[in-house]
C-alpha cells in the first residue's frame, strides 16, 4: 500500500489535536524509501519477542528456576513476571529470577491494573531494586492521570510505564501520550476497532515517540499482532530499537498458522491473511454443548448443561 492509501483507512477524527492526517502521511512517506531494506532484515531476523511464560502468580522457587533456565538455553533475553498480590511473594520470585537471568537481561513487571494510583507506586518502590525495564497495568486501564502520576515517580528509578491492552479506543491511548504516562505503548490486536484503529495509535505513537511493545499471549493473538507490529517497524516506527511484543507458548497448536519463534523473535508469516484461522477439528472440539472438551466437562460435573 502506498503511504496515501494507509492514511486513508485511518478515522483521524478526535485526534486532529495530536496527529493530523498531514503529519501522518509525512511520517509513512519518510519512511518509504528504506522499507525495502528493514524488510530484508524482518525476513533474515524477524521482530524481537518477550516471555511472558517463565514467571506466573503462584510458581515455586523450583518451577521458576526450571523455566527461567530453559529460556535463556532457548535464547530469550527479555523475561516479564506477574506481580501485584502478595508483596514478599513478588521479591521472592524477583530475587529468584535475577539471580537466574542476571541483569544483562530485561525483566519486566506486570500487575494486571491490581493497584490504586498511590498502593501502585508504594509497591513498586520494594521491587525497583530488581530494576524493571516498565511496571504493566499499575491501575485502572482508563486512568489516565494516575497512570500519569505513577509514571512521574517511577522516573527517578528508571522504571517506565507501560499499558494499553485493556485501551479501548484511539483516544486513550492519544490522552495516554499527551500526558507522558507512559514509556511503552502496548497495542492489542482485538481490543481496538481492528487493524485500523491499530494503525491510527502507531501513529501516534511515533508522533510522541513512545516505543510500542504489543500486548498478545491469548488464543490467537500472538498471531494477529505479528502483523501489526511488522507493519509498525516497516512502514512506521522504522525501528525495533527498545522495542519487544510479547509471547505466550499456549494455544498456538490449534491453529493452522501458527507463529513461527526463532532466537526469540517472531519470524514474519509468508501467507496473505490474519493468521486466525483455527483448525477444524478444534473448533468442533470446542463448540458448546457437544463438542468434546464441553462433553467431558459436563460428563465430569465441573460444569452443568
Amino acid at each position: 500500500m502506498t503511504p496515501e492509501q494507509v492514511v486513508n483507512v485511518v478515522d483521524f477524527s478526535y485526534l486532529s489535536d495530536a496527529l493530523t492526517k498531514d503529519e501522518a502521511l509525512e511520517i509513512l512517506k519518510a519512511n518509504k524509501p528504506t522499507q525495502a531494506g528493514r524488510e530484508q532484515k524482518l525476513l533474515s531476523d524477524g521482530y524481537p519477542a518477550y516471555t511472558t511464560s517463565t514467571a506466573w502468580l503462584g510458581y515455586t522457587d523450583e518451577i521458576l528456576i526450571e523455566k527461567c533456565r530453559t529460556a535463556l538455553k532457548e535464547g530469550w533475553t527479555k523475561f516479564k513476571m506477574k506481580v501485584g498480590a502478595d508483596l514478599a511473594d513478588d521479591r521472592r520470585r524477583a530475587t529468584v529470577i535475577r539471580r537466574e537471568i542476571g541483569y544483562d537481561n530485561d525483566l519486566m513487571m506486570d500487575a494486571n491494573g491490581r493497584w490504586d494510583v498511590e498502593e501502585a507506586i508504594t509497591w513498586m518502590q520494594h521491587l525497583t531494586e530488581y530494576k524493571p525495564l516498565w511496571i504493566e497495568e499499575p491501575t485502572h486501564p482508563d486512568d489516565v492521570l494516575g497512570h500519569a502520576r505513577i509514571a512521574e515517580a517511577m522516573r527517578p528509578h528508571d522504571v517506565g510505564v507501560a499499558t494499553g491492552e485493556c485501551c479501548s479506543n484511539r483516544v486513550i491511548f492519544k490522552q495516554l501520550l499527551q500526558s507522558n504516562a507512559i514509556k511503552f505503548l502496548q497495542i492489542d490486536s482485538a481490543r481496538v476497532g481492528s487493524i485500523n484503529e491499530n494503525i491510527a495509535i502507531l501513529l501516534l505513537a511515533k508522533k510522541f515517540n513512545v516505543a510500542v511493545c504489543p500486548h498478545a499471549g491469548g488464543v490467537g493473538l500472538c498471531e494477529m499482532v505479528q502483523h501489526i507490529i511488522m507493519f509498525d517497524y516497516l512502514c512506521v516506527s522504522a525501528t525495533t530499537a527498545g522495542r519487544c511484543c510479547e509471547f505466550v507458548d499456549h494455544l498456538h497448536e490449534h491453529f493452522i498458522e501458527p507463529v513461527v519463534i526463532k532466537n526469540a523473535c517472531y519470524m514474519p508469516p509468508k501467507n496473505p491473511g490474519y493468521s486466525t484461522e483455527m483448525k477444524e477439528n478444534s473448533v468442533q472440539d470446542h463448540i458448546y454443548p457437544d463438542g468434546q472438551v464441553w462433553a467431558e466437562l459436563i460428563s465430569s460435573g465441573k460444569v452443568s448443561k
